[in-house]
């Protein structure tokens, strides 16, 4: 099963092939900016080699990273919500080879098909709800009192 079917397999197989059909192949060098927080989100990725680092601007300090994605991850999730502006920013740590998604494209197709969009909105949600509570214990890690994050 390759990288991007994999993490696609939450979705019903039937819309698989609708939303990978949207997809193109893209290469990405060691250290490009893919975005930066509060720049418009109008694509996405599904990492297949290589590494992308999330980072978040802390005011008086270097951006904080907060967590590393790597083959099978998905790179984005703010094309999906009101404003569609990135939340966090990333950068490619090492060369990725990745599928990119044209977000109008993606939501087009979303809401054309409620069951397809419901099925993309539970899977962003799963990613959201994981990078939300990394972002947490790394702001912890770095910027609480000792012991604030959680137990290791």
């Amino acid at each position: 099963m390759s990288v991007l079917t994999n993490i696609l397999s939450g979705l019903p197989e039937e819309h698989r092939p609708r939303l990978l059909a949207l997809a193109h192949e893209v290469s990405i060098p060691a250290g490009t900016r893919l975005f930066n927080e509060g720049q418009r989100a109008d694509r996405f990725w599904v990492v297949r080699q290589g590494s992308v680092a999330l980072d978040m601007h802390v005011p008086g300090r270097r951006a904080a990273v907060i967590e590393t994605l790597g083959p099978g991850q998905l790179v984005g999730w703010s094309w999906l919500f009101e404003p569609h502006a990135w939340q966090l920013g990333a950068t490619a740590l090492r060369p990725v080879a990745a599928a990119e998604f044209d977000a109008v494209a993606v939501r087009e197709l979303c809401h054309g098909d409620p069951e397809l969009g419901a099925a993309v909105g539970l899977w962003v949600a799963q990613v959201l709800a994981h990078r939300l509570h990394a972002a947490r214990i790394r702001l912890l890690d770095l910027y609480g009192p000792a012991g604030s994050g959680l137990p290791r």
